[in-house]
Order: structure tokens, then sequence, then C-alpha cells
């Protein structure tokens, strides 16, 4: 199968039960699979007692070998949600499936099983789509959260970050499916556990027996489920165990749209956090925009670089729908093949890689006319997941959160670590003082690193038009090209944005405007009505200039300061770099930032987090100061 695309599950029900084709096996025990799992893993795993123990803002990991039908995972999260504390705290469930169940079937299995049915609901509403990869899903208000993995388990357990609490041992049995059980992949369980980690599995089978030891776990017999007679559940020796890492008090400085999300995913994980900004309140320079576009352009190449940009682009879509009606609007997007180079990138795109229709698909000259409310020049990419969103109000909603406080109006001049904390010193006289600090301050980021020598970060100025409404043929969907153009938001719709490399003019141009405007006609001829068009004065727009921030390789950086030495700071981190795409790239890299930043689970696999690494920022050897 062509990337980035996975073989999903063959299924064949008997009575009511899934069943593997593949592997000739139940998915679960026919007579009451919900009963079995609480049986084997859930108590085995002495899991209420644990879940009510876990402290203000900590968290619990559970790591599971096969998702299959996601019954375990909605069993834990239901005891989690019975027996968990009542402050906040969050369960983190690790999964991966190598050949994973269709939306379709995965309701159907479901189904089975009315008391799960309010969170069965929800994670199939945020069921990501069947590509290769790691995929995050925040549930329960971000109670919960599932770190699901699409692919082979030993190239999973290879590339995640995370230490277990308890594993749930699941899978087919070993007999039928030999590689969950291989001595490789017990390894990795291994690696993956700390010190008093727990287990349970339903097979008692004597090899897995010998390994799981071997591994270093306590395992013995315990009587098993129904008809079956013994099970396995084991400990790893809790010699020398060590208190939970705390992530302390957090300054984030800057409060665009990166900020924010990173603000509002720590403060809804328990931890309080500081929002800095020189402005009177959120979203006033780069995501002060009234309308911005959510997408990417995913490469012809399904690399590394293209994995991270769509998995950016999927988590974004679940992660917005919370503002849906209000400043998300998913109205699909359509990606125009302009011009005959682009036409020809999309037909090798497609001819390369096959991606769900939840994701995109392609569409003629007459669906492009028909989807958008437009006429077009040409088809394109239809991605109906996607839309617009009002990025200043985002903001505002973001950060209004009792964890979060606000520091407006503070112009910070100067960070400076001093005994174990970072002094935020502000131009007014104004000083924070936190255990470790994010700089989000998108074209100003660079200027904030205290570290002798050059990072390789810089500003590019860009300005969009707002279009009178009147003068529109006003699209239905958002569409890109040279340039992207918006639904009207009231008596406007936004359309630009230019690429000043060189020019820090912050002030609005009526050339610049030119330039939207001639690039907006060439993409879509009969957008302006004509008579509009030919009596546009362009002296008499409004918009906007902005400066996006972005790196020397156009790629996000996100992770802590390199020294300028040969390691990294471990209480100074960057988020910043994201150009054009800050509204897709900033949910992911936060959470990815936050998971970090606590000590949790991480959403990106291995390969996906070096591609953030500010090491590659930098120019020179030097010292910090």
């Amino acid at each position: 199968m062509l990337p980035p695309g996975i073989e999903p599950a063959e299924l064949a029900w008997r009575e009511g039960v899934p069943e593997s084709v593949r592997f000739g096996d139940v998915y679960f025990n026919r007579d009451n699979g919900l009963e079995e799992t609480r049986h084997v893993f859930l108590r085995h795993n002495n899991l209420p007692e644990r879940f009510a123990s876990v402290a203000q803002g900590g968290h619990f990991v559970i790591a599971e070998n096969g998702f299959g039908t996601g019954l375990n995972f909605l069993a834990a999260w239901q005891a989690w949600q019975n027996h968990g504390p009542a402050h906040q705290a969050t369960l983190h469930f690790v999964s991966v499936e190598r050949f994973p169940l269709i939306r379709e079937d995965l309701t159907r299995a479901l189904a089975l099983w009315p008391e799960l049915h309010p969170m069965a609901r929800e994670l199939i509403r945020k069921y990501p789509p069947l590509v290769r990869g790691v995929h995050r899903l925040v549930l329960a208000q971000g109670r919960v959260r599932l770190t699901l993995c699409f692919g082979d388990i030993a190239d999973a357990w290879q590339s995640l970050d995370f230490l277990a609490d308890a594993w749930f041992m699941d899978g087919f049995a070993p007999a039928r499916n030999p590689s969950m059980w291989l001595d490789e992949t017990i390894d990795q369980v291994r690696a993956h556990s700390k010190p008093g980690t727990t287990l349970a599995t339903f097979t008692s089978v004597g090899r897995v027996r010998r390994a799981l030891a071997a591994a270093g776990f306590d395992v013995r017999k315990t009587p098993g489920f129904g008809r079956k007679r013994d099970m396995l559940r084991g400990v790893l020796p809790a010699d020398g165990q060590t208190e939970a890492n705390r992530p302390g008090s957090i300054a984030i400085i800057g409060a665009g749209i990166a900020g924010c999300t990173l603000a509002r995913n720590l403060a809804e994980r328990g931890v309080p956090v500081t929002l800095i900004d020189s402005a009177n309140g959120p979203g006033t320079e780069a995501s002060g925009n009234v309308q911005g576009a959510m997408y990417v352009k995913l490469g012809v190449e399904f690399n590394d670089q293209t994995e991270l940009a769509l998995q950016a682009l999927t988590f974004a879509q679940r992660f917005y729908e919370t503002w849906r009606g209000e400043y998300w609007h998913p109205t699909g997007l359509l990606q125009l093949a302009q011009t005959a180079q682009e036409a020809d990138r999309q037909h090798r795109f497609l001819r390369r890689n096959l991606y769900p229709r939840e994701v995109l698909y392609p569409v003629n000259r007459e669906q492009a006319s028909e989807l958008s409310g437009v006429p077009t020049e040409s088809g394109g990419l239809w991605f109906p997941g996607n839309g617009w969103l009002e990025p200043k109000r985002l903001c505002q909603a973001l950060a209004d959160h009792p964890m979060i406080t606000h520091a407006w109006g503070v112009n910070v001049d100067r960070l400076l670590p001093c005994s174990g904390k970072w002094h935020i010193s502000g131009a007014d006289g104004t000083t924070i003082v936190a255990d470790r600090v994010v700089i989000c301050a998108g074209h100003l980021s660079a200027g904030l690193i205290p570290v002798k020598g050059k990072f390789r970060l810089k500003s590019i100025r860009g300005q969009v038009t707002h279009l009178p409404k009147t003068g529109l043929r006003n699209p239905r969907v958002v569409i890109c090209g040279n340039r992207y153009m918006n639904p009207a938001l009231g008596q406007i719709a936004v359309t630009g944005a230019t690429f000043d490399l060189h020019d820090a003019n912050p002030l609005t141009t009526s050339e610049s405007h030119q330039e939207n405007i001639r690039e907006l006609t060439a993409m879509l001829p009969a957008v302006l009505k004509r008579k509009d068009a030919e009596k546009l004065d362009t002296s008499n727009l409004d918009g906007r200039v902005a400066f996006r921030s972005t790196t020397h390789d156009y790629q996000p950086v996100a992770g802590p300061v390199f020294n300028g030495q040969d390691d990294e700071l471990e209480d100074l981190f960057l988020l910043t770099g994201l150009g054009s795409k800050g509204l897709t790239y900033a949910p992911l890299l936060a959470e990815y930032l936050a998971d970090r930043l606590t000590g949790q689970p991480a959403c990106l696999s291995a390969k996906l987090a070096r591609r953030l690494e500010t090491r590659r920022l930098y120019q020179t050897d030097v010292v910090i100061s």
C-alpha cells in the first residue's frame, strides 16, 4: 500500500462478535469481553486503587500492545472516571495497532457495550484517519489522552518516548500472532517501564513468562477469566524508585497562537502558567488577523517533513472542534492546481501517495467550482476537514483559564538565570520569576534567547487585504493557490498574504494591496465582480501587516534551547518558526512541548521530534552569557 495509508483490519462477524480474518482469533471474549478486560487488566494492575492516589497535576500511564476495538482503553477510561482523583490529573493511554479498524467496524464493535456509549461516542468522533504514524487524541476535556500508533509494534516501541505505570499485554494469542510476543518486543516493554511498573496478560504461555522474567519482571500465574484457567501478572521490582519530576512554575513569553495554545494545554493538565506579552491582551501580532486559513501543503514525497505536517493538520482539526461555530469554521478547503507547475506537482503527489478521503481527494474544475461557489479555472485537491479561524478571538478564548495568570504590557528585555530560576525583566522594571520559561515571541524570539551566537531565525513581512463583501462573488470555502481567499466574515473577506522577506515596513501599503488583488484575480478571475475589479481603489482598502517568524529551513522549532556548546538547557524552551502555518502547527507543537514540560508521554515519534530541535538553528560554538 502506498504511504501514508495503512491496511485496515479485515473482520468476520460471528454471532455479533468481531474476529480477525488475518489472525483467525476473536478481539474479545465471546461471553463477556468487558468483564474479561476488568478481570485481567484492571484488577491485576490494581488500577482503581492506584488511580485514586494520583497527585494534583500528576498523571498515570498505561501502555498496551494492541488497540483492537479500543475496549480495553474504554474500560480504563471508565475506571479513571469512577476511581480517579477529583483534582486535575491525566490518564495517558499508549497503544499500537498494525491493522486498525475502520470507523464503521469500530462503531459496530463498541455498540455491544451500552454502558461505555458516552466514551465510545467521543472516541469514534475523534478517531484518526487510517494513516501510518502517531496520533494523539485528547479526550474528556483533557483528563484522558490517547497516543495511538498505527504501524508495526517494534517500530512503535523504539520510536515513542514514554514510561508506563502499567501494561496491558493484549493482542491475539501467541500462537496466532507470534510477532507481538517476540523477546525483542518484551525487551522494549522493559525499556518503557520504571521501578514499580505492573503488567497483566491473558496468556500464561511458558515462553512469554520466561521472557518477562528474563527482562526483570517478577511474574506469577493467577486464575484467568471464565473458562481460561490461568493468566499472568507481574511487577518490576521497585528498588531505587524516585519521585516523579514536577514541572514547577512556567512562564510563557508571547501570547500569539503558539503561546496561547501552550498556556491552555498546560493549564488543562493542572499546571499554573504565567502568560506574558508586551500588548494589552492576546492575539495582537501575527495572530491578530481577522481571519486565517488552516492548511498545509503536503509534500510529493512522504518524508518526515510531510508526516509532521499531516499529523499537525489532523490534530488541529480535532483540537479546533471545541470552537466550531464560534472561532472555527470548517468549511473545507480547496487547493487549486492554478498553474501548470502546480498541476504537475499535484499529479505526482496523487500518483505516489494514498490518503483517506477524509483527509483529501482530487476534484476536477467543475467539482471545484461547485464546492467553492465560485467559477474556477482548474481543479485541485479538496480538504473536507479544513477551514478558517478567527485567530484573535481564539487567542482570547484560549488565554481565559483560571490556571493562567496574565502579565500584559510587559515588554521583556532580558532573561537571567539565577539560583536555579529564571528572572524575566521588563523594560518598565517588572520582574517575573519562574522555574521554566518558554519563548513564543514569534519574530522577536531570537532577541530574547540568552545565548551568545546567532540562531537562524528570520522575519518575513506579510500584508493581508480586507475586501468588501459587496464587491465579491463570496466563496463558500477557503480557496488557496498563490494567495488564499476566505469566505466573508461580516462585511469583509480576507485575502493575502504578501511574502516580503527584506521589508520591515509595519504599515499597509497600496502596492501590497495591489499585489494581493493581482495574485487573487490570477487565481480566481471571477471572484471580484467585474465592474468592481475595474474601479477598485486599493488606496482605500483596509488590511493588516504582521511579521511571520520562520527558520532557515522553513520548519518550526519546539524544544529546549541549545546552549551553544554541546547540550540543551533543561529549563528554557523555544516554540517559534511556524511561518504562515501557525494555525495548523501550533496545537500539535503545544501538545508536544506540554508533554516534555510535564514529563508525560510524547505525542511525536523520535524522528519527528528531532526535526524540531533548536540545535539545528545554531551557527557557532560559543558559551552562555
